[in-house]
Order: C-alpha cells, then sequence, then structure tokens
C-alpha cells in the first residue's frame, strides 16, 4: 500500500509542475517572449492546453467572469495542494 501512496503522491507532482509549466508558458507567450508561430512552442502549447483544459474548464464555467484574468490554474492548484495535505495527514491508512 506504501506503494500506491508514492505513486498517487508522485501524480500530483506531476500535476503540479505540467499547471505551474502552462502558466509560466502563458506568460511568456503574452508577454512576447515565446512566438506560438515556432514548431516546438505551439506544439508544447498546444499539448499542454490539450492536457489541461478538461481540467480548467469546469472551473471556469463556475467561476464568474474576471476581466480576462484566469483564476482556473490557481483554483486547480490549490486543489492539488489540498490533496496533498489530506495525504500526508492521512498517510498511515496506506501502511
Amino acid at each position: 500500500m506504501q506503494s500506491l501512496f508514492q505513486i498517487i503522491m508522485l501524480l500530483l507532482n506531476i500535476v503540479w509542475f505540467i499547471i505551474i509549466a502552462h502558466v509560466i508558458m502563458s506568460w511568456l507567450i503574452n508577454f512576447q517572449v515565446l512566438n506560438v508561430r515556432q514548431q516546438l512552442v505551439a506544439q508544447v502549447w498546444y499539448g499542454l492546453n490539450r492536457i489541461l483544459e478538461p481540467i480548467y474548464g469546469p472551473i471556469r464555467r463556475m467561476l464568474p467572469p474576471m476581466g480576462g484574468l484566469d483564476l482556473a490554474p490557481l483554483i486547480v492548484l490549490i486543489g492539488v495542494a489540498v490533496v496533498r495535505i489530506v495525504l500526508i495527514n492521512n498517510q498511515y491508512a496506506f501502511y
């Protein structure tokens, strides 16, 4: 059961880093440091959007319009942190 706990924590860490990479990449694209017309940048951006849009979509529908400010990644990061805290505090159940 300890391996199940470690696998879940690994998956949560991967989700955390993918979201952080998506947020940083969106900033770099908006500030025109990265160009989406470059093939590699476009492929990475498209892949990150395809992975994260099913997670962001329901959250964006629940949030009120914020005038161009997207808080969905922040909500997901808070959710991942909450799940990690709950799992760590109940870690004894996996042993």
